[in-house]
């Protein structure tokens, strides 16, 4: 995704000034309910380490669903979808969102576009609904509804990655709003520096982090 007004922050990679306010993946909400070191270590100290055998699995079976859609995919522009979805039944996958006003952007991995309502869904291994999957879920709604002018409802989404097999929705409401707001609001004061990065007590997580051998905050 490519922002013609977009330049990259002078400190903190991944991160993005866009209309004069940083910008940063959706990814990093889900990150920050792992660990939020492990976003301070590989973003503001910039440390390099090898991807997991996990991560490298999620790139492969993501290029997989996102070429078998393309062989069927009707080219359309987002204006074109939205009016199309009000008579009719569409999907997506692999589409973009960006809100400048709250500074996140990422890529929903499939989205149903419906006359009634709106699907986000997010792919994840397993079928344990973490709060951390539900928070970048989540910040792929509130991107996208910061991106349109209606008042269907938006259904928030976790899907077994490989499968049918949706473990995990709930309406994108106001109280599911006000808290990732407050979340992403959070993540931005990390990046300014006006928070400190905290870090995991949860041994399990420090075993299993690609930064384990290198972090000066492991338990």
């Amino acid at each position: 995704m490519s922002f013609p007004d977009s330049i990259p922050h002078p400190t903190v990679s991944q991160v993005k000034i866009i209309e004069n306010k940083t910008n940063f993946p959706i990814s990093w909400l889900n990150k920050q309910g792992y660990c939020e070191y492990g976003i301070f270590l590989e973003n503001v100290r910039q440390i390099k380490t090898a991807p997991t055998a996990a991560m490298i699995k999620g790139v492969k079976e993501h290029a997989v669903l996102e070429e078998n859609f393309k062989e069927e995919a009707v080219p359309a522009t987002f204006d074109e979808m939205l009016e199309s979805s009000k008579t009719g039944e569409l999907l997506s996958r692999e589409f973009p969102v960006v809100s400048a006003n709250y500074g996140i952007r990422g890529f929903i991995d499939e989205i149903w576009m419906t006359p009634d309502e709106f699907i986000i869904i997010d792919d994840k291994p397993g079928t344990i609904p973490y709060y951390s999957s539900i928070n970048q879920v989540y910040g792929y709604c509130l991107a996208f509804k910061d991106m349109i002018e209606e008042d269907r409802q938006i259904v928030a989404s976790l899907r077994e990655r490989g499968t049918d097999n949706i473990f995990w929705a709930s309406y994108f409401d106001e109280k599911a709003e006000k808290g990732i707001i407050d979340l992403i609001d959070h993540v931005h004061d990390l990046i300014s520096g006006n928070t400190e990065f905290g870090s995991t007590d949860n041994p399990n997580k420090c075993r299993k982090c690609r930064f384990n051998k290198i972090c000066d905050r492991r338990v």
